[in-house]
């Protein structure tokens, strides 16, 4: 029993040792379609009192308030109201 342990604890070192190293490094592709960058930013999307909304984290809503000139809003979450502020990258219109 000790022989296979001691076999088997060699084993894993040497696959440890393996796992370690590394697998080389990246190239880098200038023609791939993931390093473009975007052409434009989406535009602000501007809310109105009474509208409802989706929010990536706090789920359905309906807009209470907006203040300034959409420089945040104010959204009532079923019970739970939020201040979500400008840019809305997680807040969507439904």
């Amino acid at each position: 029993m000790r022989a296979l342990g001691r076999g088997v604890a060699g084993c894993r070192g040497r696959i440890l040792n393996v796992m370690t190293k590394s697998a080389g490094s990246r190239r880098h592709l200038p023609s791939s379609p993931f390093n473009r960058p975007s052409l434009e930013e989406p535009p602000i999307e501007c809310f109105e009192a009474g509208d409802r909304v989706s929010h990536d984290q706090f789920g359905l809503g309906r807009v209470l308030a907006v203040e300034g000139d959409n420089a945040a809003v104010l959204v009532d979450f079923s019970g739970r109201q939020g201040r979500i502020l400008s840019p809305f990258s997680k807040l969507a219109k439904l």
